[in-house]
């Protein structure tokens, strides 16, 4: 059970950064807040250049701090992406269900990290906005079909119920200390991001953990 607070005396602490990518008002920093604060606000002001937070969480003996760069969707902004993504663990590519054109972007972005960020980079695509779903543009399976042909970890999320939010991050986060632990990086391998087809995708009962996850 993941717990949020301080460092527990004795726990191992490990660092995690985090990147979110995304069109302009698909949700980017509302899932953040959400996350961090445990706030929804209705019009959240635009991002310029990136947002920087942590959060804080205890999961099992070990204290992960999320380092979290919430980045500009503005294509002014593009070109700063790189300062952000770059050395990060995993990285979170954010669409508006509601918007197809989001999704177009979306998938421009993962292109991007698998030809330029960190090779052993942890993509999720987070399809927000699932509590208007009446309003869809962009169907559950084409984004489930997408994800899996790229090996990214999916889930659809609403920054304003708080669905699947928490689920998203710590599912990231066990997901790249997994990998890192029993996977070295071989060279030549395949697509930056990949985890394989088939990952799972709902949150599990977190695993024990060896100190060579931490980063």
């Amino acid at each position: 059970m993941a717990a949020r607070g301080g460092a527990a005396a004795g726990n191992k602490i490990c660092q995690f950064k985090l990147v979110l990518l995304g069109e302009s008002a698909v949700g980017k920093s509302s899932l953040v807040l959400r996350f961090v604060k445990g706030q929804f606000h209705e019009f959240q002001e635009s991002t310029i250049g990136a947002a920087f937070l942590t959060q804080t969480v205890c999961l099992d003996d070990t204290t992960v701090k999320f380092e979290i760069w919430d980045t500009a969707g503005q294509e002014r902004y593009h070109s700063l992406a790189p300062m952000y993504y770059r050395g990060a663990q995993a990285a979170i590519i954010v669409y508006d269900i509601t918007n197809a054109d989001s999704f177009s972007r979306a998938k421009s972005w993962v292109k991007e990290l698998q030809k330029q960020a960190n090779p052993n980079i942890v993509i999720a695509l987070s399809g927000n906005k699932a509590d208007l779903a009446q309003k869809r543009a962009v169907e559950v399976q084409e984004a489930q079909a997408y994800a899996e042909d790229n090996g990214l970890l999916f889930m659809e999320t609403s920054a304003k119920t708080a669905m699947n939010v928490n689920e998203i991050f710590m599912a990231i986060e066990r997901l790249e200390r997994n990998m890192t632990y029993y996977h070295e990086p071989q060279p030549g391998s395949g697509a930056a991001g990949r985890a394989g087809p088939g990952v799972v995708l709902h949150d599990s009962a977190p695993q024990s953990r060896s100190s060579q996850c931490c980063n």
